[in-house]
């Protein structure tokens, strides 16, 4: 008997392994999986920011500028007109968007777009206001709904509640629909004249937390009044945490792309196709 003792343990254990296979043996890959069990695990690090070259060398997107949206009366001067889009050329302008195939894009695409290469919808094009004018509101937002576009707001802090510009409440509301809202200043004076600390926090700081206490979203995209930037304010921006800044139709920095993205003024004078036409002039 003590013969047969160890042949029988063995086959045993033997019969256990068989039958009883651990969880690691039999665990099965996925019918429509197409990795390997020998294949290495890909490595999932932080993303890496393109350089400037690399920025300026990506396809632009792009941007139109809309101030105010409405019909010119008597008193507009004829450089104010340029400003001034009328109501039938917006709504036609959108139209045109929307039957070319276009779709807006916002700041948090475009940033990642830029900076990381991450793809875009086909035919991106962002629309974006200035000035927190009410027309925004009750026309062009109405308007973008009908396509289901979404637009950029850079509001003046200053202006809040007064009489023909937005309300708190409009704000709320476009940023719960999902528009953004972000900054250009506190009331429109120009990055080349800041001189003090105190300019910083008026027109940059402030404004920013101010839009992000009312909004409960970051607010972390500018737009220089006027279009006009100089490459000492860029410094000042990032160290308040702007991550990106919009001038207008010059050229932008070779050094600080992101903060230099261009943007051209839908002007009152122009028909819609010949709006889009400068659109798809202007942007390379």
């Amino acid at each position: 008997m003590k013969k047969l003792f160890l042949p029988l343990v063995v086959f045993l254990f033997t019969c256990s392994i068989a039958c009883n296979p651990s969880p690691a043996t039999t665990k099965e890959t996925p019918k429509d999986s197409t990795v390997s069990d020998n294949a290495p695990a890909k490595a999932s690090g932080p993303k890496v920011m393109a350089d400037a070259a690399t920025i300026i060398a990506r396809k632009e997107v792009p941007i139109l500028c809309y101030h105010q949206i409405r019909d010119w009366v008597g008193s507009d001067s004829k450089g104010a007109r340029d400003y001034i889009r009328p109501v039938d050329a917006f709504k036609a302008d959108l139209k045109l968007l929307a039957d070319s195939g276009y779709h807006t894009v916002l700041p948090d695409q475009l940033y990642d777009y830029l900076a990381y290469g991450t793809p875009l919808p086909p035919k991106p094009v962002m629309l974006s206001y200035d000035d927190t004018d009410d027309d925004q509101f009750t026309i062009a937002a109405p308007e973008m709904k009908k396509y289901g576009f979404k637009g950029v707001f850079f509001i003046m802090t200053v202006s809040i509640n007064r009489p023909k510009y937005m309300t708190k409440e409009q704000i709320r509301q476009l940023t719960d629909e999902g528009h953004v809202v972000t900054s250009h200043t506190w009331d429109h004076h120009s990055v080349k004249g800041y001189k003090t600390e105190q300019d910083w926090l008026t027109q940059i700081e402030k404004p920013k937390k101010t839009i992000e206490d009312l909004t409960g979203k970051k607010a972390i995209d500018f737009a220089y009044p006027f279009g006009l930037w100089n490459r000492e304010a860029i410094p000042e921006l990032k160290k308040r945490g702007v991550r990106s800044a919009y001038i207008l139709s010059t050229k932008r920095d070779p050094d600080d792309p992101l903060y230099t993205i261009r943007r051209i003024i839908a002007s009152g004078y122009w028909s819609a196709s010949t709006l889009h036409k400068s659109m798809i002039e202007s942007f390379h």
